[in-house]
């Protein structure tokens, strides 16, 4: 992971001291640093300094939060059974590393610079940037094929097309470091704002497209993946604004208020952790809650509950669950009466006519002297029409 070699660096540096630091241990150590750390690792324990303190503590916390989400979402992977959900692992596993990376780089910026460290925030600064909002590309691009096709690309063809995003940025940093450090023969730590801020265009263009596709995507008709839009376009605006606000500061800001050198470190230390929580709390968290929730259980209509729509219930049709050998009684009835058989029966004259199914109803009168069992009584009797009861003498009216 890239935060591990800056706190490789970090702890190497501590515990193997240069020879040419005794006259500065000697020194009267800042407010709060107990713990033998001298300079150049002072702004990790100096509580006059207390933004170097501030940032140490929430990039801690970023770390353990990413770290706790990772081992959560790979826990649960097994229970994602919808192939649209676990396309979106891949991509969010890779922008937790990505966030990892920012909370790592910024421990670069508490301690003093010298060659290698340099090197260190120039090469990894931009790269982690373009792992992070490749991520969030690839996303937008997920979620419009979701909205129009209601298909997605495998979670690994996505982490591989993020991967590759973001390679751009790093052949652009190590060309950028060739070109100044090497060939001009620069320091690594002499560099222009505006050069740095430069080399971060891609970057920046990468932000652009996210924020093209998760607005896409959110325009798309099927509204099941929309609150996964809407969450995507928040944090793309939201890291837009960010990026507005440290570029601005970090160009103009320091020049107007007279701190340019000495709040350049600050500026980009708290922009790394503010984007490491930004994508943390507006991306990776609700993506994997969304991934591992279960889907909902469709509902069995209850047609004994009157409080349902009557159009569904009158929609439905109970000869469905009829077997087709059962249908061949009611479907193929021979006699039909009319209501002048059923008057003339009740006069005693008249034949019975037959008449074809789709013959009138018999009459209230004639069915009530008559023996007409239901159709369940048919069904549950194997399609036979079932004899009257013995104790059945028709019901009369008058």
């Amino acid at each position: 992971m890239a935060f591990l070699p800056v706190l490789l660096l970090l702890l190497l540096s501590v515990t193997h001291r240069a020879t040419s630091q005794d006259s500065e241990d000697s020194e009267a150590l800042p407010r709060g640093c107990g713990w033998g750390l001298v300079r150049p690792y002072t702004l990790l324990c100096d509580l006059d300094s207390i933004w170097g303190v501030a940032v140490e503590s929430v990039a801690a916390g970023g770390i353990l939060t990413a770290i706790m989400l990772a081992l959560v979402l790979l826990c649960r992977l097994h229970h994602i059974g919808e192939a649209e959900k676990r396309s979106a692992v891949g991509p969010i596993l890779l922008l937790l590393l990505g966030v990892l990376g920012l909370f790592g780089l910024s421990f670069a910026y508490l301690i003093e610079q010298d060659e290698s460290l340099c090197l260190l925030r120039r090469a990894l600064w931009g790269l982690l940037f373009a792992v992070c909002f490749s991520c969030l590309l690839v996303q937008g691009v997920r979620l419009r094929r979701l909205g129009r096709e209601r298909r997605s690309p495998g979670g690994c063809a996505l982490t591989g097309l993020a991967l590759g995003l973001s390679a751009v940025q790093g052949i652009i940093a190590a060309e950028w470091l060739l070109l100044t450090v090497l060939r001009e023969g620069r320091a690594a730590c002499q560099y222009l704002p505006m050069d740095f801020s430069l080399a971060c265009s891609y970057v920046l263009a990468l932000l652009l497209a996210a924020l093209a596709a998760a607005s896409l995507a959110l325009c798309a008709k099927t509204r099941q993946w929309r609150c996964n839009a809407i969450w995507l376009l928040l944090t793309c605006l939201l890291s837009l604004l960010l990026w507005v606000a440290w570029v601005g500061f970090y160009l103009y800001g320091n020049d107007w208020l007279g701190r340019s050198p000495d709040w350049n470190d600050p500026a980009l230390a708290i922009a790394l952790v503010a984007q490491g929580w930004l994508l943390l709390i507006f991306h990776a968290i609700p993506e994997s809650h969304i991934c591992m929730r279960s889907p909902p259980q469709p509902n069995a209509p209850d047609y004994f509950d009157t409080s349902q729509n009557s159009t569904r219930m009158r929609e439905t049709s109970f000869d469905e669950d009829i077997p087709l050998s059962h249908r061949q009684f009611v479907e193929n009835q021979g006699y039909g009466y009319s209501d002048e058989n059923a008057a003339g029966l009740r006069t005693g004259g008249g034949p019975v006519q037959h008449n074809s199914n789709t013959g009138a109803r018999p009459s209230a009168p004639f069915r009530s002297n008559v023996y007409q069992p239901t159709e369940m009584t048919m069904i549950l009797n194997g399609g036979a029409v079932p004899s009257a009861p013995p104790t059945y003498t028709g019901r009369q009216l008058w």
